[in-house]
């Protein structure tokens, strides 16, 4: 083994200076013994690298549901957890002195009657059958090797076989010693060691091997592990050779006995004991989520695309993925399980996961931005697809909040909230009157069905309760084109643009992009939701104006602390004003006609979603879309207390049509994830907008 060899070089290097020296010699000061010829190994612990001061182990981060002890997943390197020494049961903690380095609260870092004994043994037998490293030396080695700042040439230096090398690590250990003491030196050595099977430390190899915590060990168990240290690999007796395994433990179990720290019966009683692994294997990224969660896989990935994004990790987005899978964060997410459960039973009342359309749903929680809830009727998964079916049953494409390949959908009506709030922050009021005619021809230029000799000219769906002398209120409750479209023409379509943009929607699609950047005066259109867009961006803008004009980022967690139990402030809400609240309110007052509730003034006349607030019994508003030949379908609703949003669409294909007819199952599906989630919350109605911005025309109201 590269260990016995390395030892068996430093017998022979260091044989002529220690063969002369009695067993008693030991006892002397180490420096001075070792002043006879290696007089550098005095060297102060100042020159020790900053690695052996505070360890950059990798741990192991633990992704939690917002219960705080419900685990999603684990992301790791290394499944790794450190613990504090009275977190080990004492018998695991004597086990391992007993098996590395029995003599290791005698020593100062180097034994020297160790080294003698590795010396005079493996001589005798003519092979390597004792090392001559103590514990801690093998503490400055594990350190040396695994330090994530070293090149990978500087980590093989550190574990050369050489005896510039080793005299190094003796070095090492002696400083060590005078600045830690016993106990800190053991934490550190029972924590950064591997025990095989994937698990590093003594919190993950307790869990692996028999699925509890290192507290609960039991001394067969114990002197099991303290075995596997020296070939973790070989001896591994899930993979490799448990015959092995088990001599260790018998070896383990003598050397307890023969310190006097175990009776000799308990011992015997021990060996008696048959292998008795029950072994768990700790879950490592979202593809892991549990199977009975597998929906929170899509919650899981759209976290990780967050992290990704948080400078507070890192540099670049690779550099914040290696922090995460090494910093050992314990973090609390945002997702709720039971409104992510009612969710995900509405999205599969609708489309079961073989169907080609898809409805990704999301829930936000206003005024912190905070993610409650993400589904979609598909299966989180890698697993192949039958031929043309790209993104079903099974995909890992984040269908929800977009991001990849997926640029999201088109919103249809939806978007008219941008074009009234763009209009109110003009100084328009909620009564601003016109009579929609069934067709408008208007001055934005366009090309294509939509063209009136290549001037943009929509209609109304439906004239008979369309056409007519429309008021905000009523224009938005039945969602009546052309009357958004004029209002689009008196605010200009480049302010109604940038609306949308503040509020979060995000242009993901390029050509969508470039319309925004350069042509957005002209892009018309807009107010009916040609642009592609995701239920989590919009559930974000509707849950601004459900917060009366407070935007806040979507934040997947609700906190986050280090390994060293310190909390992390990327977890806090980032949030801002990005709206007049006036005019917030004024918006949400137009948005209560279209699902059957009523405006403060009693001016809401008509609903695209009629039975919602009956069936809610509570204030709701919100609004219903449907883009061209109704290849998608879109339902937003909000409280004061919940956003949420539901498109239907095939992500494959945005061409094909998934039909209006679903449209009413999904409003029937929004409303009941609301009715769930709001269950044991306070009913709340909004505040209404002020007799000024309903009703009067003014200067320009802004309030970001």
């Amino acid at each position: 083994m590269k260990r016995a060899h390395l030892d068996k070089l430093l017998t022979v290097v260091i044989a002529g200076v220690l063969a002369g020296l009695m067993l008693a010699a030991a006892a002397l000061p180490v420096a001075l013994v070792f002043g006879i010829g290696f007089s550098a190994l005095s060297t102060p612990y100042s020159e020790l690298p900053n690695t052996l001061r505070t360890p950059p182990t990798a741990q192991r981060s633990n992704l939690y549901a917002n219960d705080g002890t419900t685990l999603i997943t684990s992301f790791y390197q290394e499944d790794r957890v450190d613990v504090p020494l009275h977190e080990v049961a004492p018998v695991m903690r004597q086990a391992i002195v007993a098996a590395e380095d029995v003599r290791f609260y005698q020593h100062s870092g180097v034994d020297l009657r160790g080294v003698v004994r590795a010396f005079t043994v493996n001589k005798r037998d003519g092979q390597t059958r004792q090392g001559a490293s103590t514990l801690t030396m093998q503490y400055v080695r594990n350190v040396l090797s695994s330090d994530p700042r070293l090149t990978e040439a500087q980590r093989v230096a550190a574990t050369e076989i050489s005896t510039a090398r080793k005299l190094q690590e003796m070095r090492y250990a002696l400083a060590l010693e005078r600045e830690l003491d016993k106990e800190e030196i053991l934490t550190r050595y029972l924590n950064i060691a591997y025990f095989g099977a994937g698990a590093y430390g003594i919190a993950a190899a307790s869990k692996r091997y028999f699925s509890r915590a290192p507290a609960e060990l039991t001394l067969a168990q114990a002197a099991l592990l303290a075995g596997l240290v020296r070939s973790p690999d070989s001896d591994d007796p899930i993979n490799g050779d448990a015959d092995s395994a088990l001599l260790r433990r018998s070896y383990v179990l003598e050397r307890l006995v023969e310190s006097g720290q175990v009776p000799a019966d308990a011992a015997a009683a021990a060996r008696a004991e048959p292998l008795q692994l029950l072994p768990s294997e700790t879950p490592n990224d979202c593809t892991a989520v549990p199977e009975t969660h597998n929906d929170w896989g899509f919650f899981c990935d759209w976290f990780t695309r967050w992290w990704s994004n948080q400078a507070a990790f890192g540099a670049s987005a690779d550099e914040r993925q290696r922090t995460l899978r090494r910093g050992g964060f314990s973090i609390v997410s945002s997702l709720d399980p039971g409104v992510q459960r009612a969710t995900t039973e509405q999205v599969l009342k609708i489309y079961q996961p073989t169907k080609a359309e898809a409805v990704p749903t999301a829930v936000v929680q206003p005024g912190t931005g905070r993610v409650l809830a993400m589904s979609v009727n598909r299966n989180y998964s890698v697993q192949d697809n039958p031929v043309g079916q790209k993104n079903r049953p099974n995909t890992v494409n984040q269908l929800i909040a977009g991001g990849g390949a997926i640029e999201g959908y088109q919103g249809g009506s939806t978007f008219k909230l941008f074009t009234m709030l763009a209009a109110l922050e003009a100084g328009l009021p909620l009564s601003t009157d016109f009579v929609a005619p069934t067709r408008l021809l208007t001055r934005f230029p366009v090309t294509g069905e939509a063209s009136c000799d290549g001037r943009w000219c929509p209609a109304n769906a439906s004239p008979s309760s369309m056409d007519g002398p429309r008021t905000m209120w009523s224009a938005f409750g039945r969602s009546v084109n052309t009357y958004f479209a004029w209002l689009t023409e008196k605010v200009g379509a480049d302010r109604v643009v940038e609306i949308a943009e503040r509020l979060g929607i995000v242009l993901r699609a390029e050509s969508d992009a470039r319309l925004a950047r350069y042509g957005a005066k002209n892009w018309g259109p807009f107010t009916l939701g040609v642009a592609a867009t995701t239920p989590l961006d919009l559930a974000t803008a509707y849950a601004t104006v459900a917060a009366e004009g407070t935007w806040c980022a979507p934040l997947p967690v609700v906190s986050i602390t280090d390994a060293g139990g310190r909390p992390v402030d990327a977890a806090k809400p980032d949030c801002r004003q990005v709206l007049d609240a006036d005019v917030a309110r004024a918006a949400t007052d137009a948005a209560r006609c279209p699902v059957g509730d009523q405006s403060m003034y009693g001016r809401c006349d008509g609903a695209t979603a009629p039975g919602l607030r009956a069936k809610l019994g509570r204030p709701v508003a919100g609004k219903t879309g449907s883009s061209e030949r109704y290849e998608t379908e879109t339902v937003v609703a909000f409280t004061p207390q919940l956003a949420v949003a539901s498109m239907a669409a095939n992500p494959d294909d945005p061409r094909d049509a998934v039909g209006q007819a679903v449209q009413a199952r999904m409003v029937d599906a929004v409303g009941e994830v609301l009715a769930v989630a709001l269950r044991d919350q306070p009913v709340r109605d909004f505040v209404p907008p002020s007799e000024r911005t309903a009703f009067q025309q003014t200067g320009a109201r802004t309030g970001n």
